[in-house]
């Protein structure tokens, strides 16, 4: 499996994917905002697209569809619950259903709900996972739920399924908001060294030049991953006195999200 990460040098910090073939050279195009590019680096890595798959309906996600599709002949696919809001969709995906590019690449769907109510993450059940996941997981960070979203369905996406991977698992988020996102950690866990030397190395870099982490560091460093942490419990008390002494985790995550909408 080859992977293209393409960064739209945009205000709101996108990442688009090319996941290819390394044998055919077929490739699948995720979440293409400026078509543009992905089609440019599809033809300088000599690949051919067959698919177009959105993680979920928001513009920024969708909105180089048309001009691949124009391009390439591409299939589109997304969540089935979606395809109605995003146009042109040619196969609605569920839970479990598989994907497949070339001869040598297979992912799987998986249903995560919580930014929006209609969201895929694909899963690359490859030598070293990986996960594209849109805008459900960002590294050192977690979705926003302001447009039509649920931060309680993102809370069990979250315990229920993201945790559950494979710490190897390589995460490859829909935008690049590691600085902002370890620094709210580190705010929330002034105690956690590892997230404040994450956060040192993140300011020290460029966007398109991100660390891809790992489900294993994110576990370290994201706080939405943290929730039975005794500092961040305690320092969120401050926040929400009314949280109590010993809050459920869904509390802290739904509490953690509410804080961060505003810091």
């Amino acid at each position: 499996m080859l992977i293209e990460r393409i960064w739209a040098a945009n205000d709101l910090r996108n990442f688009q994917y090319l996941i290819a073939c390394s044998q055919s050279g077929e490739a699948l195009v995720v979440d293409p905002l400026d078509a543009r590019q992905c089609l440019d680096v599809a033809r300088e890595r000599g690949f051919s697209i067959s698919q177009v798959l959105n993680t979920h309906e928001h513009l920024d996600h969708t909105a180089g569809n048309a001009e691949v599709v124009k391009a390439t002949g591409a299939k589109v696919l997304a969540h089935a619950g979606a395809a109605s809001r995003i146009g042109g969709v040619d196969r609605g995906l569920k839970r479990g259903d598989v994907i497949r590019i070339g001869r040598t690449v297979e992912l799987e769907a998986l249903d995560t709900p919580g930014h929006t109510r209609s969201h895929v993450c694909l899963l690359a059940h490859s030598d070293t996972p990986a996960l594209f996941c849109g805008d459900t997981l960002f590294n050192a960070g977690a979705g926003n739920c302001h447009n039509g979203g649920d931060p309680a369905l993102l809370y069990e996406t979250f315990v229920n399924q993201l945790a559950q991977l494979p710490d190897t698992t390589r995460v490859y988020a829909g935008h690049e908001y590691m600085a902002r996102n370890l620094a709210f950690t580190v705010d929330r866990e002034p105690g956690n060294t590892e997230a404040a030397k994450a956060l040192a190395g993140a300011r020290a870099h460029e966007p398109a030049a991100a660390h891809i982490t790992t489900m294993g560091e994110e576990k370290r460093v994201n706080a939405f991953l943290r929730l039975s942490n005794p500092q961040l419990i305690e320092r969120l008390r401050e926040k929400f006195p009314e949280i109590g002494a010993a809050p459920d985790a869904r509390t802290v995550f739904v509490k953690l999200r509410e804080l961060r909408n505003r810091w």
